[in-house]
């Protein structure tokens, strides 16, 4: 079957754990706020009762928060599955973010009738699945032949992502293809606020090392502490700028207190002013993230300009202005680290802001471009094997 604009609006059901701000959850707003809404309707279905950042802005934009719980009871789940689908139903495509939690999803989806059944990979493989329990192997293996059965279309943010779910062979058929993430560059077209640091209570003349992410293991915030203490040694006017939340940060302020960082490291929790505090606040972007699929805010660091250090575990997918980005293995001492941000802030630009600009409106990467390759996704409907048997 092929969906076209003229037998109706299209209904896209997307499954995430809840609309906080993440990264994907972050791209899926900026696909809401571009995508034709005339001729597409997008739902969230999430596992959380609880108020997330982005849910009023949803229902503004003509989308529905469904709450979906008991996710870590199959059985329960299913029953709220099928009730929501018959309370807001019928949907002609389920679009699946929770990553090996999608084979179940797209399994009750089919069994309900959705035809057009998508399985998104955002992440690659944590610590966890590379060396699994027993129980967490046959987690894995179940789901991923389900994902295999089920879905109709597979969708990875890289190459790393799409290896993660689909197996190291997830290219060579027709079921899986690449969608970048896109960012909005528009924010990143205004000046510097020149008040910002004040605002954050950062001196204007201190080094400030920046990064943008939840605060949970994959991140490796501790780590980043043991860089900031480590350039404190070279340059004691440098402070530390985490920029998220999440479960991990009450005990990354304990260790900041620890280590005597108190001081020098500025939690900010969520914002929804990334670019502005980019552009009006950080001197070098920092991400030793322990796994990524592709980091959004890297892409939002290259749109500010800023130079980036990297762990080697970031695809370099991600290096759309690679005089800006350098790599380290995370095998490499904190002092390592160190000597390479403090030689980040020394390097001359390279590109000017214009060129900068131009350059990312051409990448996959511009939300004008993601949004139109999505839409052309739904557009085009079912893929190889839309009823497997």
């Amino acid at each position: 079957m092929k969906i076209t604009a003229s037998t109706h609006r299209i209904r896209v059901l997307h499954i995430v754990g809840g609309m906080v701000r993440g990264g994907v959850e972050t791209w899926l707003m900026h696909v809401l706020r571009r995508i034709d809404r005339e001729r597409f309707q997008m739902d969230f279905m999430v596992h959380t009762a609880a108020p997330c950042a982005y849910d009023s802005e949803v229902r503004a934009l003509g989308g529905r928060i469904l709450p979906c719980l008991s996710h870590t009871r199959p059985w329960d789940y299913a029953k709220n599955f099928r009730r929501i689908l018959s309370m807001y139903g019928p949907y002609d495509i389920l679009h699946s973010h929770v990553h090996h939690y999608s084979g179940y999803t797209l399994r009750l989806a089919q069994s309900a009738g959705i035809s057009v059944r998508i399985a998104h990979s955002h992440n690659d493989l944590g610590p966890s699945d590379r060396s699994p329990s027993v129980l967490r192997s046959i987690y894995l293996s179940t789901t991923e032949r389900w994902i295999h059965r089920y879905a109709t279309i597979g969708l990875a943010a890289s190459r790393n992502a799409g290896e993660a779910l689909f197996g190291p062979a997830w290219q060579s058929g027709s079921l899986c293809r690449l969608l970048y993430y896109g960012i909005d560059l528009d924010p990143f077209r205004t000046a510097c606020d020149p008040a910002l640091r004040e605002t954050l209570n950062l001196p204007l003349d201190a080094f400030i090392i920046g990064h943008v992410g939840r605060f949970v293991e994959q991140k490796n915030h501790g780590f980043l502490l043991e860089i900031a203490r480590r350039v404190l040694d070279f340059n004691p006017r440098t402070y530390l700028l985490l920029v998220g939340d999440g479960p991990l940060r009450p005990a990354i302020e304990r260790r900041a207190a620890e280590m005597g960082l108190a001081k020098q490291v500025v939690f900010t929790g969520f914002r929804s002013d990334i670019a502005r505090v980019l552009l009006g606040a950080v001197d070098v972007f920092v991400m030793p993230s322990l796994h990524e699929g592709l980091p959004l805010a890297g892409l939002e660091a290259q749109a500010a300009r800023l130079p980036c250090v990297l762990s080697d575990t970031i695809t370099r997918e991600l290096d759309v202005l690679p005089q800006l980005i350098q790599r380290l293995p995370l095998s490499a001492p904190a002092s390592v680290w160190a000597d390479n941000v403090l030689a980040a802030r020394r390097l001359p630009a390279s590109v000017s802001h214009t060129q900068e600009l131009k350059a990312m409106a051409a990448s996959p990467f511009n939300i004008e471009n993601s949004v139109t390759h999505l839409q052309r996704i739904y557009q085009n409907g079912s893929g190889p094997h839309s009823s497997p048997t």
